[in-house]
């Protein structure tokens, strides 16, 4: 063998050696993503969650488009984790929680489930629920401190990530003044699972989220306003009573 062909065949083997070595650290990266996102979401392969429908507010067992393009986004996600989705009305989803991820869509007005979560879970948060139209109607509070919905500039919108139950499984929770802004929340959990993983590793967060001029920008323009975990987990102090 002369000189240039071992030089050639020296260069095919390097080659190959650094392709295949290429793919296998690619593919370590995309399998300790894939175990971090899987340990996030609580969506080990093969798992089963409930994906929690609400109504559209004021219609007869409708679901709103936005909430519909909600639940498409959360079943991307649950696909991606290798896991299996479960369907169920809000008004059937007699259960309990920790065993199984959940993602629960949609406010207390539409949502019982929702409803029965944040007296459970978030009693440091409460959403207006007047049926009559008013300056208040939809607000959120939390902390103390009341977000007023301005329709079509500024909506607010609760994402949260809550443990409880003896499986340890969490609960994802999406209550939105406007069914856009469920879908706002989704989107954005989508977007910046990793760095919430990052940030709360495997417990509980509450965040409150603004969703700007939805007129124009629809979902896609979302700000974070506040983490308001500590607040929302907590129960507001009684009041005195009347003597």
């Amino acid at each position: 063998m002369n000189e240039d062909v071992r030089n050639i065949v020296l260069g095919v083997l390097a080659t190959g050696v650094s392709a295949s070595l290429g793919w296998l650290a690619r593919t370590y990266l995309w399998r300790r993503r894939l175990r971090r996102k899987q340990a996030f979401f609580g969506l080990p392969a093969g798992s089963e969650c409930l994906l929690v429908v609400n109504r559209e507010a004021g219609g007869d067992n409708v679901v709103h488009r936005f909430d519909v393009f909600a639940m498409l986004e959360l079943s991307a996600l649950i696909k991606d984790c290798g896991a299996q989705a479960r369907i169920l009305a809000h008004d059937v989803a007699h259960q309990g929680f920790g065993d199984r991820t959940e993602f629960c869509v949609g406010g207390p007005y539409s949502n019982r489930r929702t409803a029965a979560h944040l007296a459970t879970l978030l009693p440091g948060v409460a959403m207006n629920v007047d049926v009559q139209p008013s300056e208040v109607r939809g607000s959120i509070t939390v902390g103390g401190e009341q977000h007023l919905m301005e329709k079509g500039t500024a909506e607010y919108v609760i994402l949260a990530r809550l443990t409880a139950g003896e499986g340890g499984r969490p609960v994802f929770l999406f209550c939105g003044q406007r069914a856009i802004t469920n879908q706002a929340a989704t989107r954005y959990l989508a977007r910046h699972h990793e760095s919430l993983a990052r940030t709360h590793r495997s417990g509980a967060f509450v965040l409150l989220l603004k969703v700007v001029n939805t007129q124009a920008y629809g979902p896609d323009v979302v700000e974070l306003v506040a983490d308001v975990t500590r607040a929302a987990l907590t129960a507001p102090a009684a009041a005195p009573a009347a003597t």
